[in-house]
């Protein structure tokens, strides 16, 4: 087939069309490659800045982290602290309450050893008594069957002067020992030392004996020291306790 000049002019035409449409599209594709390539970067410095935010995100959740484990621990501190608060506020109300009690047992005991005490003085207002009069019952029996000294009138309080002084006898009486005429001279004391026995002596006996009295002496108590025993025997004095009359 051959070519003529008119189809020769319309495939020219058409190429040139097709070139030109291509050259279009080409340069708009350059352009598309180029924002492409431009958006591409955007994307990459996106990603960078997001990577770094993620990492900035978990650093400040592990601090975030760090942070509430250090308020737990400050709350189980202030936990133990509050407990061991409230145990201390129950050992001092307890002790509080412990001492109200002590102080309670103290004025009880105040007041019971002010009863004990004035009963005390009673019971020794009594003892005393009562030993007087275990004395003035017994003691003129006993003399008589055991030392051979008969009273001649009841055993009672005198004062006798000696060596220039007044003093005072708890038990004293006139009595005849063999024909002869004595001064039976007494004590009574609840507890009976060395020290009582000697004072009686020194006070009593000794100047009645140095003027020449015969005297007989004795001391009556519940209880008898072991020294009063020893002091009486050197001295010439009859000691007794009280339990022994029950012998006679």
């Amino acid at each position: 087939m051959s070519i003529t000049p008119e189809l020769y002019e319309f495939v020219v035409k058409v190429v040139e069309e097709k070139v030109r449409e291509i050259k279009v599209t080409r340069e708009e594709f350059d352009k598309l490659r180029s924002a492409v390539e431009e958006n591409s970067k955007a994307i990459s410095q996106l990603r960078e800045a997001v990577d770094r935010l993620a990492e900035a995100q978990a650093k400040s959740e592990e601090r975030l982290t760090r942070l509430e484990r250090a308020v737990d621990r400050l709350a189980e501190a202030q936990a133990k602290s509050e407990e061991r608060l409230t145990r201390l506020e129950r050992a001092v109300e307890e002790n509080s309450k412990a001492i109200s009690q002590l102080r309670e047992a103290v004025d009880r005991l105040v007041a019971a050893v002010g009863d004990l005490r004035v009963q005390v003085g009673r019971l020794s207002e009594v003892v005393g008594f009562s030993l007087e009069d275990i004395a003035k019952a017994l003691v003129p029996y006993w003399l008589k069957e055991v030392h051979g000294v008969t009273l001649e009138g009841e055993l009672k309080r005198e004062f006798l002067v000696l060596d220039g002084r007044e003093v005072e006898v708890n038990l004293y009486a006139k009595g005849f020992r063999e024909g002869r005429v004595v001064d039976v001279v007494g004590e009574t004391k609840s507890r009976i030392y060395g020290g009582d026995v000697l004072k009686l002596y020194r006070e009593v006996i000794e100047p009645l004996r140095r003027v020449g009295r015969e005297v007989v002496a004795f001391m009556v108590g519940f209880v008898v020291h072991p020294s009063a025993k020893r002091e009486a025997e050197e001295r010439g004095i009859l000691v007794i306790a009280a339990y022994e009359f029950r012998t006679f």
